[in-house]
């Protein structure tokens, strides 16, 4: 048996302040760590090591730091950008951009050139006006340089530059400084170029005109900064997804993205006359849509500009995504819940004027109307509250009743004014709502269950013995074989076990009754405890950790992938928490004598060799996690210690929504393109 004990004293801690049933010696690996437990509950050995007595009285008026500006951005960065990751680093790009953009909306600009050079420096221009570079007549520097140095400074808090903006905070620029390695700022205006340098946002060479120019706009050169970000690379087909939502949203403005790394220069212009209509044609190019124009609806209602557009398709997958003032609010906010109160009511209404609902039927309920529809609402308006400066959801109350308003009015129109596409919308709902009631049969059966059965988990979950979530850990394993390897090996007092056999339910495929009556993703749904669909409450969760475990071959990334698309589809929030892991098996074993060591991919194998200076050594090869006993599972797979878990995120909701469509959808062709685009890039490892 291996010996999985804990030197830590925090985790003896923990596990001594846990249920009574681990003072059973039973229970404890060995007899050491029965031991080790006694000596931590010693509260006369565990005073001293736990707490520092030595400065109890110390609490002083100097112990109180004041940071003040860009220090206070550098000290805590995850504060105005949200994390020092690939997230962070690329919404240093996007807040430059979005200064371009609010001149766009302003009327001043219609082309955005966006590079990255080869030293991962990232170069935007724009042709608006430029900013101003005249002295501040508070602060008595150039306003270029109040913008680029001070917070919550820019022309965004009503001195009527902007009637519209995304940047309601005034610390983009300024931001984006403080966290730049060092940055360089050119401003054509009034036909002069005026320079000014910063470094780590500090200005190193005062405002100047360095020259002449007939042409107008900024040109911001900024190097993220490595001692800030752990990663500085910059993604560029991130990019280009991000900014193509951009182009989608505002039609009137071209923007040109170049990666100048590569040996021959990449370039993608984005520009879009359609606009958001566009946008719902992206949305849908891979699924099969029931009427060929999509929806358009536009009006501005007390200075909020509203434009909503609708296409549905055969699929059972809502894809609805809501922006203000180009932000995209992925937390939805009073836009998305007024256009979902006024679609819902709309349908039901054009539904029973034209007998479509009967007398004696139910109202169509909200997930009966989304269903298969993909739809971009946006809002332009002077005065928006975000919550946060990452603005992920809308606050503004006003809006819901300004959308709703709208809605209710422009749909209504339409639906009288085309009645084919109004019919087939109402099929559509319909028949969506006939399944809605067979699943919720299916889920009510589930609950009886549940309520009168004194062992609700699957029979095949080997649970764990903590009862706290934030301790405990899902793996969801591929196969019975497997399954019993990762008993066998798990630490069972956090680890749990829930075998999966058979084939998996595509559900970008089902409809939602066949996903609630499904005998494999039943145990999943009833494992987690945290329900399906409308019903998830991730505060019922009763894993932190769900950990996909599959074979490291072509089966296994099949296994992932439909798991994955059942989360995405049926319990975003999970995703969205990063509470979904995947494991990372090994693929060989490299041994000779007495020493061995684990290659997670091919390359490793080589690199074993190469350390440890063998020629010929031993190499096992790991076709499956069942070939594995149960000590080298633990060791590699499962152990926190030495274990590789890849985390699931959710940075592109449209993105993500688009891949899981072409990947599972019921579209053949754009599949094989994108298996014929990419198969060069698989890994043995998936």
């Amino acid at each position: 048996m291996n010996d999985k004990k804990s030197d830590n004293l925090d985790e003896l801690l923990r596990r001594a302040e846990e249920d009574a049933e681990y003072r059973d010696e039973e229970d404890w690996r060995d007899k050491k760590l029965v031991e080790d437990y006694e000596e931590v509950i010693d509260e006369d050995r565990l005073m001293p090591e736990f707490y520092d007595t030595s400065n109890l009285s110390s609490y002083e008026d100097s112990d109180i730091q004041v940071l003040e500006g860009m220090e206070a951005v550098r000290k805590r960065p995850g504060m105005y950008i949200g994390d020092t990751h690939s997230r962070g680093l690329h919404h240093l790009i996007y807040e430059i951009v979005a200064n371009s953009i609010d001149e766009a909306l302003a009327g001043r600009c219609d082309e955005i050139w966006v590079t990255i050079n080869p030293d991962e420096s990232i170069r935007v221009e724009d042709n608006g006006v430029g900013i101003p570079v005249g002295i501040h007549p508070q602060v008595g520097i150039p306003t270029v340089e109040v913008v680029h140095t001070v917070l919550h400074a820019g022309g965004k808090f009503g001195g009527g530059a902007y009637s519209v903006s995304g940047g309601i905070h005034g610390v983009g620029a300024s931001v984006v400084n403080a966290l730049s390695e060092w940055m360089t700022v050119e401003v054509h205006r009034d036909g002069e170029i005026h320079s000014i340098a910063f470094a780590r946002g500090v200005t190193t060479s005062p405002l100047t005109v360095t020259g002449k120019t007939d042409k107008s706009g900024t040109i911001t050169v900024f190097k993220p900064d490595a001692e800030i970000f752990d990663d500085t690379t910059i993604d560029f087909d991130l990019m280009i997804n991000r900014y193509r939502e951009m182009a989608f949203l505002n039609s009137e403005v071209k923007i040109n993205l170049t990666d100048l790394r590569k040996e021959e220069p990449v370039t993608k212009v984005l520009h879009y006359e359609g606009g958001i209509v566009s946008f719902v044609e992206y949305l849908n190019k891979h699924k099969t849509v029931l009427h060929k124009v999509p929806i358009y609806i536009s009006a501005k209602q007390n200075d909020v500009f509203v434009e909503v557009s609708i296409q549905y398709n055969e699929s059972y997958a809502e894809s609805v995504y809501s922006y203000a003032n180009n932000i995209a609010t992925v937390e939805g906010g009073t836009h998305l819940t007024g256009f979902r109160a006024a679609l819902t009511k709309t349908i039901n209404d054009y539904g029973r004027k034209y007998n479509f609902i009967k007398a004696n039927e139910k109202n169509l309920q909200g997930e009966d109307v989304r269903e298969g529809m993909g739809a971009i609402i946006s809002i332009k308006m002077s005065e928006p509250q975000f919550e946060g400066q990452t603005k992920t959801k809308l606050g503004n109350a006003e809006v819901r009743t300004i959308v709703e308003s709208v809605m209710n009015d422009k749909l209504a129109s339409y639906m009288e004014e085309n009645p084919q596409t109004a019919r087939v919308i109402l099929d559509k709902c319909l028949s969506a709502s006939r399944a809605r009631d067979a699943a919720r049969k299916a889920r009510d059966l589930t609950r009886r269950k549940t309520a009168l059965d004194s062992n609700a988990l699957p029979g095949k979950l080997a649970d764990c013995q903590s009862k706290d979530p934030a301790l405990s850990e899902l793996f969801i394993v591929e196969g019975d074989s497997a399954g019993g390897t990762a008993k066998g090996g798990r630490e069972r007092k956090y680890q749990a076990i829930l075998p999966l056999w058979g084939k998996m339910l595509n559900v970008e495929k089902a409809r939602v009754d066949r996903v609630y009556d499904n005998e494999k993703l039943l145990p999943i749904v009833l494992a987690l405890g945290a329900g399906i669909g409308s019903d998830f409450d991730l505060e019922k969760l009763r894993y932190h950790k769900v950990i996909l475990m599959a074979d490291a071959d072509v089966d296994g990334a099949h296994i992932r992938t439909l798991l994955l698309t059942f989360f995405f589809r049926y319990m975003r929030p999970l995703i969205e928490a990063g509470h979904v892991y995947i494991a990372v098996p090994p693929l060989y074993r490299v041994y000779q004598g007495n020493q061995s060591f684990y290659a997670y991919e091919e390359d490793d194998v080589e690199k074993i060799k190469a350390e440890n200076n063998w020629e010929d050594p031993k190499i096992q090869r790991f076709k499956g996690l069942g070939e594995m006993n149960a000590d080298q599972l633990w060791d590699t797979t499962m152990n926190p210690e030495t274990r590789q878990l890849r985390q699931v995120h959710v940075s592109d909701a449209q993105s993500s929504d688009e891949v899981f469509t072409l990947l599972m959808g019921d579209k053949v062709e754009p599949r094989r393109d994108f298996i014929r685009e990419n198969a060069r890039y698989a890994t043995v490892d998936s």
